[in-house]
C-alpha cells in the first residue's frame, strides 16, 4: 500500500512539473528600432496564449524577472 502512495505522489508531482513546463517564460531577443534610431534591449515575457489575465503587467501579477507588480486592467483594455 505504501508502494502505491508513494507512486501516485511521484506520478503526480511529474505531472505539476510537467503543467509548469507550459507556463514558462519567452526571450524576446534584442533589436535595433531603425525609426527612433534605438537600441531593444532582451526581455522576457510570458508565453502567448488566450488569457490576459496571466501577463506580467496585468493587475495581480509581478515580473519575477524585474520584481515589478502588474499595473494593467485586463478587463479595461483591448489588447
Amino acid at each position: 500500500m505504501k508502494k502505491l502512495i508513494t507512486i501516485s505522489l511521484l506520478s503526480l508531482f511529474i505531472v505539476a512539473g510537467l503543467a509548469n513546463l507550459a507556463e514558462a517564460a519567452v526571450r524576446v531577443r534584442s533589436y535595433y528600432k531603425p525609426s527612433t534610431g534605438r537600441y531593444v534591449m532582451p526581455s522576457y515575457r510570458t508565453s502567448p496564449n488566450k488569457t490576459k489575465l496571466d501577463n506580467y503587467s496585468t493587475k495581480g501579477n509581478y515580473n519575477p524577472y524585474t520584481g515589478k507588480k502588474g499595473y494593467i486592467n485586463p478587463y479595461q483594455y483591448q489588447w
